[in-house]
C-alpha cells in the first residue's frame, strides 16, 4: 500500500512585542514544534540573545528579517545572525544577484551554515498590488525564485499556491509558506492564503503558523490540530511502498 513520511516542517511564529511571552509559549510548545520564528517586531523588543535562549530550549530558530541592503551589509548581517544562534534566515530575492551569492558566500563560511531563504513576493500582496510590478504575485514569484535557484540560495519563502509550479522549475529550491491557515479559521491581513493539508499536498517543505497558534486557547492543541491535518495527506516527494 502506499504510505508517507511527514517531512513538512511546521514552525510556530513567536509574533509578540517582547522576549516574555514568546519564550513563555515557547516552553509550552517545547517538544511539539522543531521550529520557532522570531521576526521583525520580536527582534528589535528582544535583540539577539533571545536566540541564544530559544537554541538553549532545544528549538531551531528562524530570523525572519528579510535582508536586503548592499551586499557587504547583507554578508555581515548573515555572519552575525548565524553567530546568535539562527539556524534559518530569510533575505529579499529583489536584492538581486550580487546580493544573494555575497549571502551565500557568507554562510558558507560558518562552521555550521544557517539556511538561506529568498523571499518572492509577501503573502499580503494580491493581485495588481506590487507597486511597479505589473505581472501578477504568481508569476513575479516564480520569475524570482529561478533567479534564488541560480545564485545559491536553500530556497525561497512563497505562498502554498506558487509550490508547485516552482518545484517544477527550481526542483532543488525548498519553499516555506506563510499564510497558512486551518480551515475555519480568520485571514488576517493575509491574502494568498492556504490550509496546512493544502500546502503538504502542494509540496510545501516548512509552513509558518501564527495567530492560529499564539491567539488559540490552548496553543498546544491547536498544534496538535495542525500538525494531524499536515499528517493526512502524502507529501508529492515522500511517498513510498511497502507490501501487506
Amino acid at each position: 500500500m502506499s504510505s508517507s513520511v511527514l517531512s513538512t516542517q511546521l514552525i510556530v511564529a513567536l509574533d509578540f512585542p517582547a522576549a516574555a511571552p514568546a519564550l513563555a509559549l515557547a516552553r509550552r510548545l517545547h517538544g511539539h514544534v522543531p521550529w520557532c520564528k522570531v521576526g521583525l517586531e520580536l527582534f528589535t523588543s528582544a535583540g539577539p540573545t533571545l536566540l541564544t535562549e530559544l537554541t538553549h530550549l532545544g528549538f531551531h530558530v528562524f530570523l525572519d528579517l528579510k535582508f536586503y541592503d548592499i551586499p557587504n551589509t547583507v554578508a555581515r548581517a548573515v555572519s552575525a545572525a548565524t553567530r546568535a544562534g539562527a539556524h534559518m534566515l530569510t533575505l529579499h530575492c529583489q536584492g538581486g544577484e550580487r546580493m544573494c551569492r555575497a549571502a551565500v558566500a557568507a554562510a558558507q563560511e560558518q562552521p555550521t551554515p544557517p539556511l538561506l531563504f529568498g523571499v518572492t513576493v509577501l503573502t499580503s500582496f494580491g493581485p495588481g498590488e506590487m507597486p511597479g510590478i505589473g505581472t501578477t504575485p504568481q508569476d513575479f514569484a516564480s520569475q524570482l525564485a529561478h533567479g534564488a535557484a541560480s545564485w545559491g540560495l536553500d530556497g525561497v519563502v512563497c505562498s502554498g499556491h506558487e509550490v508547485a509550479a516552482i518545484k517544477t522549475q527550481s526542483p532543488s529550491l525548498r519553499c516555506l509558506c506563510p499564510g497558512i491557515r486551518p480551515a475555519g479559521t480568520a485571514a488576517d491581513d493575509q491574502r494568498r492564503i492556504m490550509t496546512p493539508a493544502a500546502a503538504v499536498r502542494a509540496g510545501a517543505d516548512f509552513l509558518v503558523v501564527g495567530r492560529p497558534i499564539t491567539a488559540a486557547p490552548d496553543p498546544l492543541e491547536a498544534v496538535h490540530q495542525i500538525t494531524m491535518q499536515m499528517a493526512s495527506v502524502t507529501h508529492p516527494l515522500t511517498t513510498t511502498h511497502t507490501n501487506t
